[in-house]
Parts: C-alpha cells; sequence; structure tokens
C-alpha cells in the first residue's frame, strides 16, 4: 500500500450534524419539508446534487445552485464560530502523512476543505472535493481523482471512511478501506462487513502496515 486517503466530514471533522442542521433549517426558511430518508440520502452527495435534491425531493422554492449557495454560506459562518476538528484527527494524520502520501477526498465544497486546511495547517497536498467530478459518493469518482493526483493506483491507496456511501465509494474505486463509523448516522451493516472497522481514528496509524 503506497497512500492514504482521508474522507473529511465524519472522519476528521464531526460536522454530519451541523450539516445536517444548517440543511434542515435552511430548508424550513426556504418552504421545504424534511423527510424522514433526506439526511442520508445527501451523505457523500456533491454540491450540485444535494443542491438539486434540495430543491426536487425537500421542496426549497429556490433554483439549486441558490440553494447549495445559501447552505454552504451558512456553513462557513458555522466553522467560524467553532471547527468541530475530531480529538486525535489531527495528530492521527500528521502521524499518517510522516509515513505515507495523503489526500483528502471529500463531498464537502472546496471552501469548506480550505477551512479545515487553513485552521489546522495538516500536511495534506491533494484535497479533492466531489464538487470537480461527475458524480458524488456512492460513485468512486472523487477517490479515483485523488489517487491519480497523488500519482498512485486506486488499488494501491487506503481510504478512510465513516458514512454507508462513502465507504461504497472507496470500495468501487478498489481501495482497502477501514471505516471509522459515525456514531450519529452508523453505516449500514452489510457495508461494515465488508471493510476493516476501526474504533477511532486514533486507531489508524496503528491499523496501517
Amino acid at each position: 500500500m503506497e497512500a492514504v486517503i482521508f474522507d473529511l466530514d465524519g472522519v476528521l471533522i464531526d460536522s454530519e450534524q451541523v450539516w445536517d442542521e444548517v440543511r434542515q433549517d435552511f430548508a424550513a426558511r426556504h418552504g421545504g419539508v424534511w423527510t424522514p430518508t433526506a439526511t442520508r440520502d445527501m451523505q457523500g452527495m456533491s454540491t450540485p446534487e444535494w443542491g438539486a435534491y434540495l430543491v426536487s425531493a425537500v421542496g426549497v422554492a429556490l433554483t439549486p445552485e441558490e440553494a447549495s449557495a445559501g447552505v454552504i454560506a451558512e456553513m462557513e459562518k458555522a466553522y467560524a464560530a467553532h471547527l468541530p476538528v475530531i480529538p486525535g484527527a489531527v495528530e492521527a494524520v500528521r502521524e499518517v502523512a510522516s509515513r505515507f502520501p495523503v489526500a483528502i477526498a471529500s463531498s464537502a465544497p472546496a471552501v469548506l476543505i480550505k477551512v479545515f486546511l487553513d485552521v489546522t495547517g495538516l500536511p495534506v497536498p491533494v484535497a479533492v472535493s466531489s464538487e470537480e467530478c461527475a458524480a458524488g459518493k456512492p460513485a468512486p469518482d472523487v477517490y479515483l481523482l485523488a489517487a491519480s493526483r497523488l500519482g498512485f493506483a486506486a488499488t494501491s491507496c487506503y481510504a478512510v471512511e465513516d458514512s454507508t456511501n462513502g465507504l461504497k465509494a472507496a470500495l468501487a474505486a478498489g481501495m482497502t478501506v477501514l471505516a471509522v463509523p459515525n456514531p450519529h448516522f452508523p453505516p449500514a451493516a452489510d457495508v461494515l462487513a465488508q471493510v476493516r472497522v476501526l474504533s477511532s481514528i486514533t486507531d489508524l496509524p496503528g491499523a496501517l502496515t
């Protein structure tokens, strides 16, 4: 194995609930009605995909572009007030980066990935948003692009994920997948059965061979 590619939301920052709260509040203010499946449906979607979902499935009375821009602006405000970095995540990435080339492959928009990297100062030379890809997770596109930019075959990379759609994306890319399950939105058991499960991000450095 030659490189390690990290998801961001739910793996390095405890942000899935923040996204959920911001989207629900935004939807309620713009005529939408939250559905029981909306939260999980949007996990892993690219920005254009979840913007369109808010309009078509939730009923937000805006264009998809207006919906996504509004939510991202609210997320920037939330991160400016408090960036919810998962305890031990920064140290884990630094240790892994001392041994392997590393990258981020995230469904988060590029502006929010940059906020995370600016605040933490982590040595991550490649950071890819699914905004750059034809499809978000569970499609493998963002992982394949990250591996390509690192200069490695996807099959020689580890992927670190937390959600059902993220795990499916990394598996579809042919990577060796390690899961740090999100306690707020646990991944599907049948998908977890296909990967190695860690109890915490702090276990990652020791799990890499």
